[in-house]
């Protein structure tokens, strides 16, 4: 480039490339303008822009501060700093990026919406639903800025308001693909099952390969119980971000015959799952395999009583031989499952007998009808915090005569904490609203505890967790409390499961409404364990053990 070409010229040029994204040209262009004019600030800016868009944001950030370091009040450069650090995960500076940026410009529309980004990155829902407000406000037009705004609210359970966003986002942007899923998820959460599944449809229309849009699918096909296309739906869950599979060299497990030939099954997502899917152990062992069964190590001990399996092993380095594989949420797609097929004999989990043994002594000085409750689940943000039940909610229930509320929650949960159990409390008449026993699981493995005190207890009354699972494998009356919009697998519209015949459905009738749930579950206590029989028994209930 000539000393005298005219600098203007040259970057419209080479923002003509750039936007055109072609950005080796885009950058050879700036770099003959720093040939020619070293202190060119929006120069430098722009090859950090180049250098951030092809990944390298250690060096874009070195770009950009030497634009910064000729211009101290470039907006933009600020700005766009900030992206580079918070692509580096470096939060607090991206931070004070875009809040220098917003005291320069507060109408840096790009500066709100990142700024939006990271707080949401953290957590911090109100924060970023302010400046997502205000960046849409700033651009009506802003189809992320609402997309995100979305994702916030309904994090925040405000599904309603979200929904509209989403609306908002595919109308400016129709194909927005990952748009049109997040309003079938708000949708999904309000109820709107049919309208739900258009969205996921409309998604996979725009993206044939859109993995998430697929899996989201499946789960309102499952959840009709259209288990047929909705097992095969499901395998999609291995080319999202969420579930990586596992690599293997051995072939996948398709159904062919397993006489004399080694299978691994290996455990996938969380616990409750495994809990669930084990059932499927023995059926594959029916077909003549070898059986290697590999889970989630601290639950190796609890495992050890599923029927069907030669070999127990931990999720970590598998070196066991075998000819084929399979994930366990797989089998029910390979094996055929329907609604009406699914194999539900229970027990299929057992308890260690002598901790059995051992928490009847415990709990001998706990008279009356004992319900374990657990109220809250894994932790996190979003949807999983519908499932959750205020504790304050579940307390009421010790009021019915004759009640025990043991508690089976891990940690302290949500709501107020239950009272520590001793024997010397109880002996000495003090009764308490939910009775704390302590640290357990801690010694003898995951759930090992927890399963020998259901099958001391009369009932379980759970949020959907892992507990429910754990109750039903081991053949336990347990009451499940549904959130409004229910996992795929309890179905809709009953109150049994197929799945777990010693299981009952409380369901929300409106989302967050647990006290209905509450309500439904007391009067339904109240008449099993009232009247003659309970005072005949001497408040002591009849209890069937498997």
């Amino acid at each position: 480039m000539s000393a005298m070409s005219p600098i203007a010229d040259c970057l419209t040029l080479a923002l003509r490339f750039h936007q055109a994204g072609r950005l080796q040209e885009a950058e050879q262009i700036y770099r003959q303008v720093l040939a020619v004019e070293p202190n060119h600030a929006q120069a430098w800016h722009l090859l950090g822009v180049v250098a951030q868009q092809a990944g390298h944001h250690a060096v874009a950030a070195q770009y950009i501060g030497q634009a910064l370091t000729l211009k101290p009040d470039y907006a933009e450069a600020h700005c766009d700093l900030g992206n580079s650090f918070k692509e580096q995960q470096q939060l607090d500076e991206a931070i004070a990026c875009y809040r220098r940026a917003l005291a320069l410009n507060p109408g840096l529309v790009e500066a709100r919406y990142n700024l939006g980004n990271v707080w949401q990155q953290r957590g911090q829902l109100e924060e970023a639903i302010a400046e997502y407000r205000q960046a849409t406000a700033l651009n009506p037009n802003f189809g992320d800025a609402y997309n995100n705004l979305g994702n916030a609210l309904f994090e925040q359970r405000q599904l309603d308001e979200a929904a509209d966003c989403y609306r908002r986002a595919v109308e400016l942007k129709p194909e927005f693909a990952e748009a049109h899923v997040n309003l079938g998820n708000a949708l999904k959460g309000l109820g709107k099952i049919d309208d739900a599944f258009a969205c996921y449809e409309r998604a996979v229309e725009l993206r044939p390969d859109y993995a998430d849009a697929h899996l989201c699918r499946s789960y309102v096909m499952l959840l009709r119980g259209d288990f047929q296309q909705g097992w095969k739906e499901h395998e999609w869950r291995w080319k999202t971000i969420y579930q990586p599979p596992r690599e293997f060299p051995q072939p996948l497990w398709e159904g062919e015959s397993l006489e004399g030939r080694t299978i691994l099954l290996h455990a996938e997502q969380g616990l409750g799952d495994t809990f669930q899917f084990v059932r499927y152990v023995p059926l594959v062992k029916e077909r003549g395999a070898r059986v290697i069964l590999a889970c989630q190590t601290p639950l190796l001990p609890l495992l050890a009583s599923c029927p069907g399996a030669d070999d127990l092993v931990g999720e970590g380095v598998i070196q066991a031989r075998f000819d084929v594989h399979a994930p366990l949420l797989s089998l029910p797609r390979i094996l055929g499952t329907t609604a009406t097929t699914i194999p539900a004999n229970v027990p299929y989990l057992k308890a260690n007998e002598t901790l059995i043994a051992e928490w009847r002594q415990k709990l001998a000085g706990i008279h009356g009808f004992r319900i374990g409750i657990n109220w809250q689940g894994r932790g996190g943000r979003g949807d999983y915090r519908q499932r959750d039940i205020p504790l304050d909610c579940l307390t009421p229930l010790a009021k019915i005569p004759g009640v025990r509320l043991i508690s089976l929650q891990k940690g302290r949960g949500s709501g107020a904490a239950p009272d520590r159990f001793t024997g010397s409390e109880l002996a000495g008449g003090a009764h308490p609203t939910v009775i704390d026993l302590g640290e357990i699981d801690q010694v003898h493995g995951a759930f090992m505890d927890t399963a020998a005190i259901m099958r001391n207890l009369d009932l379980v009354i759970t949020s959907d967790t892992s507990t429910p699972h754990l109750a039903g494998a081991l053949g336990v009356p347990v009451w499940l409390c549904l959130p409004f919009a229910p996992d795929w697998r309890w179905l809709l519209d009953r109150s049994d499961s197929p799945w777990y015949p010693t299981m009952r459905l409380f369901r929300q009738p409106s989302p967050g409404d647990w006290n209905s749930v509450v309500a439904e579950i007391e009067v339904e206590l109240r008449s099993q364990i009232g009247g003659q029989l309970w005072a005949a028994l001497g408040c002591r209930a009849v209890r069937s053990r498997p």
